[in-house]
């Protein structure tokens, strides 16, 4: 299953949607060395990313139409993440602007190695060019 918009962060990482819909989503994530801290597990910023882009496509799942963007997260690290991850993502409430969801995020062996909950804003998308470059673009100056 292909992701149903362009996110050349999660393309670098080579995440694979395998599931969008119904408030839910789930993406694997096979780390390589790149992705991996000085104790040769998994970075923790990886596995947040992953944790926010399965929330993200969770809540987008149920308003495909729409951006999402992240409004707060917690993360709870369980123990070190290794091997071929699932991140699995759940959309617990929504209202008409809001999303409220959970994700985990499992290891090779099915073990939960991380927790998270996040808030999300759905947003219009706006048509990517020249013209409307800077509509995209948040400043920070």
């Amino acid at each position: 299953m292909e992701f149903s918009v362009h996110i050349p962060f999660v393309e670098l990482l080579g995440f694979e949607l395998q599931k969008f819909e119904g408030g839910e989503a789930e993406i694997a994530f096979a780390p390589r060395p790149e992705h991996e801290n000085s104790f040769n597990v998994v970075h923790g910023g990886a596995s947040m990313t992953l944790l926010d882009v399965v929330m993200a496509h969770a809540a987008r799942s149920v308003e495909p139409a729409m951006g999402c963007v992240t409004i707060e997260m917690k993360t709870s690290f369980m123990r070190a993440a290794k091997g071929v991850l699932l991140a699995k993502g759940r959309l617990l409430h929504r209202t008409a602007t809001m999303a409220f969801t959970e994700g985990s995020l499992f290891d090779a062996e099915g073990k939960l190695c991380a927790h998270a909950t996040g808030t999300f804003k759905f947003v219009p998308r706006l048509p990517v060019g020249k013209s409307t470059q800077a509509l995209n673009t948040l400043r920070t100056d």
